[in-house]
């Protein structure tokens, strides 16, 4: 394990319900990363999503892919959002989704870094469970410095 949750929370301004990320297993700082999310039946997007047959919202999926890649795009420029900073997710091209996360599942999240111009980082990524693809995307995110207090 690289960085745990309590970790990962210096490097994503995410909180419960919305961190979506649970460790980093693996990262090779300005190349790639591998993270992974838990997915228990407590999840809240469960209670509505759908009763009787929970399935995990594709756009967390995509969500959970970009917070992997905004951890990688942090580390890679040595910043973190208390320095002032944020990636911002931006867009997904050729998103695909290939088949239903339900309670159980250990999806694992996988970015790779394509281009970084002026800040703007594009990612190739993909998330699996049991080594089968669950969906995968290249996702663009804008570092954006912000104001602290």
């Amino acid at each position: 394990m690289l960085l745990d949750v309590e970790e990962i929370k210096d490097y994503l301004p995410q909180r419960y319900p919305f961190l979506l990320v649970d460790r980093i297993v693996e990262m090779d700082i300005g190349k790639s990363i591998v993270g992974y999310k838990n997915i228990t039946i407590n999840e809240p997007f469960f209670v509505g999503h759908f009763p009787g047959q929970p399935i995990m919202p594709g756009v967390l999926i995509i969500e959970a892919l970009a917070q992997v890649a905004g951890v990688l795009g942090f580390k890679s420029q040595e910043k973190k959002p208390k320095d002032g900073y944020l990636y911002y997710f931006v867009g997904a091209d050729e998103v695909r989704l290939r088949r239903p996360v339900v309670p159980g599942d250990k999806l694992v999240l996988k970015a790779n870094i394509i281009t970084n111009r002026r800040g703007v980082y594009r990612f190739s990524a993909e998330a699996s469970v049991d080594d089968e693809l669950v969906g995968s995307m290249n996702i663009l995110c804008a570092e954006r410095k912000i104001d602290v207090e």
